[in-house]
């Protein structure tokens, strides 16, 4: 039914187009209410236009899947190159899904240039599916950077007091080390003739040439996850950024960085990633444990949310290189699928669960305006309902069992286990901070007395806000107790993946 639609292009441009006719309706009548609706549309459309990339999706087959092929720049032999395999097909379910709750979540609250909000969140939802679907280097390169100005302008106009420092610092990291990368792919282009990204995968490349490749990589992904020492822009970014914008940045874009791991780094450079392993790991456990100690010292909350997503995305980084630890310690590459499948549920439930955390500050800030933890407690008191979703996103947060946040940093940490008995036992043991910070957080802020009068006057969550936190709600138990459909979809992808970086280029 669905095989002669282009549903990738169908997904990348309906957004875009429709928030250029956003844009066009503009914020005048009614409030931007036109604007809002048209918004809503477009994106439950790009939705629903996105599920058969699931439902039909071949579980069975490591090939790439609803292709599509055309000339774009034939002199140079860049194509419009789209197709999507089991990494990339569940983070663009990801991205359709979570552009729509940032739409219901700012439906009353934005109340300033409205049109122009909804229409950024809608362009950059179609650029990030983009960057998911490209075969073509080139035209991942470009998704990948155009993807920065609707970002941009969504913390440089709807942010907070200093957003402007803060969206020139995330510019400047994210736009630097992308300059990285479009070295390595000019030279990937030079070598082979072909920007296909497919093509690059199966080029013979010197160890010198591979870790100079996956360093020039390692650059542009690092920052985008972000990998410690590169994640400074993200907490000021998330701090002054619209709760949309936080929404987005923590569900979808620090996804980027690690879908480049596995969509170049480790197919195009396997030795050099194998030679490199240790120093990954390394970074990957510094973010999961160092950077859960700062978010334990956070007394802003969406600072200590966005540190504690630096602490989760080091459970994908650990996922993506330790099979390489798991072959030199056994012999064998028995476990390793496991450990990345395991990073590749910790993105879809980090998403999730993160945007989840980041709409609960921003209900509690739409009434009281204060992000900081001293301001609140006593919540429960005021807004039971509100407290009720808020626990079970912070257990999700802790990784309790039977929720979205537990599966894939279980995984992970198992075969972690195969590969070194210490570096699972550091990666177990911040699980602790985990808890230790979420749940005190929510100890002060939700229970305890009244604090203020502010917070007497608090009123529960509306409909609106009901709707948007109950679709999270069940996204987070869904994956929590039946993870087994997105497994399913990426078995013959890491396997393949598994496959191809066994065999030495050398």
């Amino acid at each position: 039914m669905f095989a002669d639609l282009p549903l990738l292009s169908i997904t990348i441009w309906l957004p875009i187009v429709g928030g250029l006719l956003v844009l066009m309706v503009g914020s005048e009548r009614n409030n931007g209410f036109e604007a809002k609706v048209i918004a809503l549309l477009v994106s439950l459309v790009t939705f629903v236009a996105s599920i058969p990339l699931f439902t039909q999706f071949d579980s069975s087959s490591w090939q790439m899947q609803f292709t599509e092929l055309a000339p774009w720049i034939t002199t140079v032999e860049v194509n419009y190159h789209l197709g999507v395999d089991g990494f990339s097909m569940p983070l663009i379910l990801l991205t359709t899904f979570m552009t729509i709750i940032v739409v219901i979540a700012g439906w009353e609250v934005i109340t300033f240039k409205v049109a122009q909000y909804m229409a950024s969140f809608l362009i950059m939802e179609g650029l990030m599916i983009g960057v998911f679907s490209s075969l073509d280097a080139m035209l991942f390169y470009v998704f990948w950077e155009a993807m920065l100005i609707p970002m941009f302008l969504i913390i440089g106009i709807w942010g907070g007091d200093n957003r402007v420092y803060a969206t020139i610092k995330f510019f400047l990291y994210t736009f630097i080390g992308s300059l990285f990368m479009l070295v390595a792919l000019i030279y990937l282009y030079l070598e082979i003739g072909s920007f296909a990204i497919l093509e690059m995968h199966t080029a013979g490349l010197t160890l010198s040439a591979q870790v100079l490749i996956f360093f020039a990589f390692l650059f542009a992904f690092a920052v985008k996850v972000p990998m410690w020492p590169v994640h400074t822009w993200l907490p000021d970014a998330h701090v002054q950024a619209p709760t949309g914008g936080s929404v987005i940045l923590a569900a979808i874009m620090l996804k980027l960085g690690a879908y480049g791991f596995v969509r170049f780094s480790l197919p195009i450079a396997p030795d050099a990633s194998q030679a490199l392993d240790e120093l990954m790991i390394l970074l990957s456990l510094i973010a999961i444990g160092y950077i859960g100690f700062v978010a334990l010292v956070q007394q802003d909350m969406k600072k200590l949310i966005a540190y504690s997503s630096i602490s989760h995305m080091g459970f994908v980084t650990l996922g993506f290189f330790i099979p390489f630890t798991i072959y030199q310690s056994t012999g064998s590459w028995q476990g390793a699928a496991m450990g990345m499948e395991g990073a590749m549920v910790q993105m879809i439930a980090h998403g999730f669960v993160s945007g989840a955390m980041f709409l609960a500050v921003g209900v509690m800030y739409d009434r009281i305006h204060s992000r900081e933890i001293s301001a609140y407690g006593g919540v429960v008191h005021q807004m039971p309902k509100f407290a009720g979703f808020v626990v079970l996103f912070a257990m999700a947060n802790a990784g309790l069992p039977g929720t979205a946040g537990f599966v894939g940093e279980f995984m992970v940490i198992v075969s972690a286990f195969k590969a070194n008995f210490w570096i699972a036992l550091i990666a177990a043991l911040t699980l602790i901070l985990g808890a230790a910070y979420t749940l005190w957080m929510v100890k002060r802020v939700i229970f305890g007395p009244v604090v203020s009068d502010k917070v007497a006057t608090m009123q529960d969550i509306n409909g609106r806000e009901l709707l948007f936190m109950s679709l999270l709600a069940l996204a987070v138990l869904l994956l929590g107790l039946w993870p087994a459909p997105l497994l399913e979809v990426m078995h013959a992808s890491v396997a393949h993946l598994l496959q191809h970086i066994a065999i030495s280029k050398l």
